[in-house]
């Protein structure tokens, strides 16, 4: 990259909208999945002692505010190590493989920051029976192509289906998110890439990508999109929100998780940069 093309992507950067693209934890939000350890924020510290319910807080610690958590390595808006589902090599399990030694904490941050492709999936919410997911197709990827350009090897996918709609507090409709089309299935899920767009993905030298939804992976099967993406290397980044604010193309992504030695996935933040339009 030349030097003014490189003085331009700045420009670009420094002066766009930061849009956050990550979920908020919080006890009464489905930002755990449902049958695992349940996102808890229990207060350590006060500024003093208050004695009141729905929680007792001690202030002889000192005059400062801090609390410890319980949080899954799935939490909220994370990302995915191949780790995840794929067992170490050596191990003498089923679907054993080199990448399943790559944890969380393996991840390289270069992976997980690049240009935004992002391609709208709303038409397809709703559309599957309950306790199914509707599936992103090649024809959908390549039709996208077709008007916004091939997907490259540094592209972050991004797919919007708007089902963070129904990231809501539980008793708001939170359980719409995924106690009831997994747990209950008594609604349909979340749209999401079938195992045929993510082998077109991975042609396209594509490793990293993203989704709105609670998983890569259908209600109906959860194991085998993550087994294929996975098995090949490639980075999920689930539980995005706001991803309806980017372009198509020309936003920059970057998702920084935290790094958990020996992870199968890291809790992160999220955020796209916008160019500001003339």
């Amino acid at each position: 990259m030349s030097q003014d093309a490189f003085a331009a992507a700045m420009a670009a950067l420094t002066g766009g909208e930061v849009i956050d693209l990550s979920v908020t934890l919080a006890e009464n939000m489905p930002c755990a999945w449902p049958t695992h350890m349940p996102f808890q924020r229990k207060i350590y510290s006060w500024f003093e002692g208050r004695t009141a319910p729905p929680q007792d807080v001690q202030g002889w610690r000192g005059p400062y505010h801090t609390a410890w958590l319980t949080i899954d390595e799935h939490c909220g808006t994370h990302v995915d190590a191949p780790s995840h589902f794929i067992p170490p090599p050596g191990s003498g399990l089923p679907n054993a493989g080199e990448v399943g030694a790559i944890n969380g904490d393996d991840l390289a941050l270069a992976d997980l920051c690049g240009p935004a492709a992002m391609i709208d999936v709303t038409h397809l919410l709703g559309q599957a029976e309950p306790g199914y997911s509707p599936i992103v197709t090649p024809a959908l990827i390549e039709a996208w192509e077709a008007e916004h350009g091939r997907l490259q090897p540094k592209d972050i996918v991004l797919f919007w289906s708007g089902w963070d709609r129904f990231y809501r507090p539980m008793t708001e409709g939170g359980t719409g998110y995924v106690v009831e089309p997994i747990m209950q299935r008594t609604a349909p899920g979340w749209p999401t890439p079938g195992v045929e767009a993510l082998a077109l993905l991975h042609e396209r030298g594509v490793k990293t990508l993203g989704l709105d939804g609670a998983s890569v992976g259908a209600c109906e099967d959860l194991l085998t999109p993550h087994l294929y993406g996975l098995g090949r290397g490639m980075i999920y980044i689930e539980l995005l929100t706001n991803l309806g604010k980017l372009p198509p193309r020309g936003a920059y992504f970057a998702c920084l998780p935290l790094k958990i030695a020996r992870s199968s996935a890291c809790p992160a933040r999220a955020m796209a940069i916008v160019p500001k339009t003339a």
